[in-house]
């Protein structure tokens, strides 16, 4: 996941900041520490693979997220490739429409 950040701050994306003072934490869906984290962490993302079952897992993580309180704003990040129709926008729409949160799509 450093590399990616690296990769973006060498682009020019002058959000990323210093690539190495990131810190990810994978957070599996329903995880206990999640509630806790959302009041600690102001950064969050979220990884969708490109699978048949992606949406599907995407989606259960984003409702658990809203209903502990997680961000209301999130990056959406996945495998080179996926395009932003179809999956990602659905998602995308999904997000905003039922669960409140708006998803930031960057692709490599």
């Amino acid at each position: 996941m450093n590399e990616l950040f690296e990769s973006w701050a060498n682009e020019g994306r002058e959000w990323v900041g210093n690539p190495h003072a990131w810190r990810v934490v994978a957070l599996p869906a329903g995880s206990p520490h999640l509630s806790v984290l959302a009041g600690e962490q102001s950064r969050w993302a979220l990884w969708v693979d490109a699978d048949q079952e992606a949406f599907r897992r995407a989606y259960r993580v984003l409702k658990q997220v809203a209903e502990q309180g997680g961000p209301q704003r999130m990056l959406l990040v996945h495998p080179p490739g996926v395009g932003r129709q179809g999956l990602l926008s659905n998602l995308r729409h999904a997000a905003a429409s039922y669960l409140g949160i708006e998803l930031l799509v960057l692709a490599r």
